[in-house]
C-alpha cells in the first residue's frame, strides 16, 4: 500500500488515503494525550496558577532526610506517625515557598543576575581563604549533580522568598505590662482548703433486676454501626507504566464481569485476583488487613449497602470495594449486657452517696461551720493538689466554695488568698521571649492565610493517594 501511495501521490484517491492515515495518527496521539496523559501527570500540589511536582516533593524529602540522624531516618520509614509528620513537613514547606514566589511575582520583585553572581562569589562553600575559586564551584557542581542554572534558580528563589516573608520573621515587640501579667498569672500561688470524698468509701449491695433495668434505661449500651464488606485486589507495580496498564485492564475486565451479574468472588476467581470478605467492621476500629487502609475503610463507610466502588488505584495495585451488609447503630439487648451493668450500677450508687456527703460539707462551709478532714495548703497552677482542685482554685474567686468532681471522687473546695510571686528577671525575660515568639507566629499564620486566599492551594488527590499516602 505504501508503494502504491508513493507511485500515485498526486492522484486524488491517494491524497484521500494519506489524509485518513495522517488523521488517524494525529487522532491517536490526541486521544492518548487526552486519556492517557493523566497517568504521566506529575503535579502534586496546585498553588494558584503554579504547580509543585512529585519530583520537587522527592527532592525536598531527600534533603530533610539527609539532615536527620540515622535513628530519625529509620523512624521515618518504620513509624507511620513519623512518616506522616515528615510528609506534612515537606508539603508545608513546598507550599509556603511557592506561595511566597507567587506573591513575589505579583509584587514585581526581581533578582538581577549580578545579585546572583555576587551571592555565589560570597558563598563560603565556593571560597578558599575567603576568595571565590571557580574550580571549587565546578567541583561541587559535579559532585552534587547540579548545574550552574540549578544553583542560580535556587538562590533566586531563596532571595525572592526572603523578600516576601522576611518581615514576618522579625520578632514582635511585647509591652512590659503583658510580660508582668503573664508572669504573675503563671507564678502566683493561692491558699486552698479542700476535702476529698471518694466513691469507694461507700458500700452498696447487689442490685435486683428492676434496679438494673432502670439503670439501663438511663444508661443504654450502644452497639456501633458495623459493616460486612468484601473487596477484590489486583496486584500491580503502578510505578511502571506497562504493568500499570496491564493491571488496570485486568481490573476493568473484572469490573465488567461484576456489572454483567457475576458475584465479587466469582469475578475474582475468573480474573485470578485476590478476594477477601470481612464481617462486621466498626468505624474507627483497626483491622489486620494490609489492603484496607484507614482511607479505604472511610470510603466503605461512605458507601451504601449492596454497592461496589469504582476502581481505586493503590501503589501496589487496584482494588474494588463492596459493602455487603450494614448493621445500623442500636441499643444492645438488656439480657445480653445484664452482667456488665452491675459494676456501673454500683458506681452510680456510690457516686450518689458521695455527692450527698460532699453537699453536706459544702453547706456547712457556706454557713461558716468547721468541716472535718479539710486539707489546708498553698498551691501553684501545676502542683500542690489534684489537678481538678488546681483548675477550680485558679478559676474561682477568693473566698468562694464549690464542689469539684474528678474521676472517682468529689472535692469540696474553699479558695483562699492570692500570694504574688517575687520579681525574677530571668523568668520574666524567658516569658518575654516566649510571648514574642508566639506573637511572631500569629503574624506568620495570618499572612499565610492571606496568601492561601490569594493563591488557593489544592492537592492532586490522585497522585497523592497513588504515590504519597499509600
Amino acid at each position: 500500500m505504501l508503494e502504491y501511495l508513493r507511485n500515485a501521490a498526486d492522484k486524488p484517491l491517494a491524497k484521500v488515503l494519506m489524509f485518513i492515515l495522517i488523521f488517524s495518527f494525529v487522532g491517536w496521539g490526541a486521544a492518548e494525550w487526552i486519556f492517557g496523559g493523566a497517568s504521566r501527570d506529575t503535579t502534586l500540589i496546585h498553588v494558584g496558577d503554579a504547580d509543585i511536582s512529585l519530583q520537587q516533593f522527592n527532592n525536598e524529602r531527600s534533603q530533610q532526610l539527609a539532615s536527620m540522624s540515622k535513628e530519625e531516618q529509620r523512624a521515618s520509614y518504620t513509624d507511620p506517625a513519623k512518616a506522616a509528620a515528615l510528609t506534612n513537613s515537606v508539603m508545608s514547606k513546598l507550599t509556603l515557598n511557592q506561595l511566597a514566589l507567587n506573591r513575589a511575582k505579583d509584587l514585581g520583585f526581581v533578582v538581577s543576575d549580578k545579585r546572583i553572581a555576587d551571592e555565589i562569589k560570597n558563598h563560603p562553600q565556593f571560597q578558599v581563604n575567603g576568595q571565590f575559586q571557580p574550580w571549587m564551584f565546578d567541583m561541587i557542581l559535579q559532585r552534587s549533580g547540579l548545574t550552574e542554572q540549578d544553583i542560580a534558580n535556587s538562590l533566586r528563589g531563596d532571595i525572592l522568598r526572603n523578600m516576601t516573608l522576611g518581615a514576618t520573621y522579625v520578632p514582635v515587640s511585647v509591652p512590659q505590662f503583658m510580660v508582668d501579667a503573664a508572669y504573675n498569672a503563671r507564678y502566683a500561688k493561692r491558699g486552698v482548703k479542700y476535702s476529698t470524698v471518694k466513691y469507694a468509701d461507700y458500700k452498696v449491695g447487689e442490685p435486683n433486676d428492676e434496679q438494673l433495668k432502670t439503670y439501663y434505661a438511663m444508661n443504654p449500651v450502644v452497639v456501633p454501626e458495623t459493616r460486612s464488606v468484601s473487596y477484590i485486589f489486583v496486584a500491580s507495580d503502578n510505578s511502571k507504566p506497562d504493568l500499570y496498564d496491564a493491571g488496570y485492564k485486568k481490573t476493568q475486565q473484572i469490573e465488567d464481569m461484576i456489572i454483567s451479574g457475576d458475584s465479587m468472588k466469582s469475578a475474582a476467581d475468573k480474573g485470578k485476583a485476590k478476594f477477601v470478605s470481612i464481617a462486621k467492621i466498626a468505624r474507627g476500629n483497626k483491622i489486620s488487613d494490609k489492603v484496607l487502609t484507614d482511607d479505604l475503610i472511610a470510603k466503605l463507610f461512605a458507601m451504601e449497602s449492596g454497592n461496589e466502588s469504582e476502581i481505586i488505584e493503590l501503589k501496589d495495585g487496584f482494588v474494588i470495594l463492596r459493602v455487603d451488609e450494614v448493621i445500623a447503630e442500636h441499643n444492645a439487648e438488656y439480657n445480653d449486657v445484664k452482667k456488665s451493668l452491675i459494676s456501673g450500677w454500683k458506681k452510680a450508687e456510690q457516686r450518689k452517696q458521695a455527692y450527698a456527703n460532699a453537699n453536706e460539707k459544702l453547706i456547712a462551709l457556706n454557713h461558716g461551720e468547721t468541716v472535718k478532714n479539710m486539707k489546708d495548703t498553698t498551691v501553684s497552677r501545676t502542683e500542690g493538689a489534684p489537678l481538678a482542685v488546681l483548675n477550680s482554685v485558679f478559676a474561682g474567686k477568693t473566698g468562694t466554695n464549690s464542689i469539684v468532681e474528678d474521676g472517682d471522687a468529689f472535692y469540696v473546695v474553699s479558695v483562699g488568698k492570692n500570694t504574688m510571686p517575687a520579681p525574677d528577671k530571668a523568668k520574666k525575660e524567658s516569658i518575654r521571649k516566649e510571648l514574642e515568639k508566639m506573637s511572631t507566629h500569629f503574624v506568620q499564620d495570618d499572612y499565610t492565610r492571606f496568601l492561601k486566599q490569594e493563591y488557593p492551594v489544592k492537592i492532586n488527590e490522585r497522585n497523592y493517594d497513588k504515590f504519597i499516602a499509600k
